[in-house]
């Protein structure tokens, strides 16, 4: 079982490499009444009633789908999953940790403008907005026909409302589109700014832990 061996597994499973930090993300899921239902699952899935931070950061590491689940629930909240600041650049004198410093801004910014991309489509707030305009047309289209005695013209605005039907599939495979692109950007530019990160940190150019931003605006 899991918790038999929890203290084991916690020295031996390296450190995960991420931009999300695992420490506060297993303090949030176990202290945040935001995230009470995915709390509920973790702690089914360890089989603890009461896990220690600790435990949870661990179990994040072992079992990285529930901390997807974390990061897709701030993204549909608009929460950064992104827990890092940018690097002071006037606390770096080397011109070549200079240039990756700069290099690491430049990408977290766009990372944090990209980030709504992340979340899977079919949770996204567009298709919400979508299918509440089609269902006021399809309201429109009732009371156009019913209430205002426009039968006669019944088919016309049938042929209008499936139109929008059309146009709104298309614009919806458009947007779907949209998101895979952005999704792989988004994973290619993480990655590129891990790489950058571990190079300034390898080169002793910058103290990652100092840069971490341990708690968010939004739940305090």
């Amino acid at each position: 079982m899991w918790p038999a061996t929890a203290s084991r597994r916690r020295r031996q499973l390296p450190q995960r490499r991420d931009l999300t930090d695992l420490e506060r993300a297993a303090r949030e899921i176990r202290e945040v009444g935001f995230y009470d239902r995915l709390y509920q699952d973790l702690r089914e899935a360890m089989g603890e009633k009461n896990p220690d931070v600790g435990t949870i950061r661990t179990f994040l590491q072992e079992r990285p789908e529930f901390l997807e689940e974390y990061k897709q629930l701030n993204v549909e909240y608009n929460i950064s999953n992104i827990h890092l600041r940018d690097i002071p650049l006037e606390e770096v004198a080397d011109p070549e940790c200079r240039r990756d410093a700069e290099a690491v801004n430049r990408n977290l910014a766009l990372l944090r403008a990209i980030e709504k991309y992340t979340l899977e489509f079919e949770k996204s707030s567009f298709l919400v907005l979508l299918f509440s305009i089609e269902f006021f047309v399809l309201f429109s289209v009732q009371y156009f026909i019913v209430l205002l005695s426009l039968k006669e013209y019944q088919w016309y605005i049938y042929g209008l409302f499936l139109m929008s039907i059309l146009v709104a599939w298309w614009y919806a495979r458009r947007e779907k589109e949209k998101y895979r692109r952005e999704k792989e950007r988004f994973e290619r530019l993480y990655a590129e700014t891990l790489e950058r990160l571990q190079r300034l940190e390898e080169r002793a150019c910058i103290d990652r832990e100092a840069l971490i931003i341990r708690e968010s605006d939004e739940h305090v």
